[in-house]
């Protein structure tokens, strides 16, 4: 729950803009938060308990103007309250902080290392990532913990979030007929989700599959009364009837 000292009269999110109305950077910023939540629709297609917003403002304060995360995931709001959804993610009217916030950096750097990674942690966000597939002396990928208040850098690629149940990490992969570095999630045994083209994909594989094995029992099932015949009319001609074998 929020413990923010506000105004007692607070705006609806309808009242409010819904980002900071600032063009992305880069497709970046829209793809790799795009295939998270593409992703997540197929994993949690029977859950309604979340949310994951796409360059959507997030108000703390009626004052002050939102913060505006590449993506973001809220466990335990509800998916939809109305058919229009939600134009901006209002704390006072959530009651949730997110538990996931991802910043893709661009060629313009936005201080996604330094202002915002404060920002994130005093609101209590648990897991802030940040994307940059520029950098050379260090990981592309970064997921911050807060632990004790603090935020504290985790190790490895992928990265397993128990609170959420998921990994989170990056590798090379295709994706609205790009091949590059992309972020997914993965499963606590380090195996990576498909992509809603991979799941089409494999799916048709199964089917057809499933086509050649009917039709292999088909041609088998031809084949042996194939073979009955055949061996009938032998019976047949030797005077035998195969009608009363006993």
């Amino acid at each position: 729950m929020l413990e923010y000292n506000l105004p007692r009269y607070l705006p609806s999110a309808e009242e409010l803009p819904d980002s900071d109305e600032r063009p992305v950077d880069n497709e970046l910023q829209e793809l790799i938060p795009g295939l998270l939540k593409a992703i997540l629709l197929i994993l949690w297609a029977e859950r309604m308990d979340w949310l994951f917003g796409i360059d959507m403002g997030i108000y703390y304060h009626p004052d002050k103007p939102p913060i505006v995360p590449d993506g973001f995931l809220s466990l335990g709001v509800e998916r939809f309250y109305d058919e229009e959804l939600r134009p901006s993610y209002v704390l006072w009217d959530e009651n949730v902080v997110p538990i996931f916030v991802l910043e893709v950096v661009s060629q313009n750097y936005r201080k996604e290392y330094t202002t915002k990674l404060d920002e994130y942690e005093a609101l209590g966000v648990l897991y802030y990532v940040i994307y940059s597939s520029r950098r050379r002396r260090k990981p592309h990928l970064e997921v911050h913990k807060l632990v004790n208040g603090k935020y504290e850098l985790q190790e490895g690629n992928p990265v397993w979030l128990p609170e959420i149940g998921l990994g989170i990490g990056c590798e090379r992969g295709n994706y609205c007929g790009v091949t590059r570095e992309w972020m997914y999630w993965y499963d606590e045994q380090g195996q990576r989700y498909l992509t809603p083209a991979e799941q089409v994909k494999q799916e048709i594989q199964r089917a057809q599959q499933e086509a050649q094995r009917a039709q292999q029992e088909a041609q088998r099932a031809q084949q042996a009364e194939q073979r009955v015949q055949q061996l009938t009319e032998q019976l047949r001609a030797l005077g035998i009837d195969p009608d009363n074998l006993g």
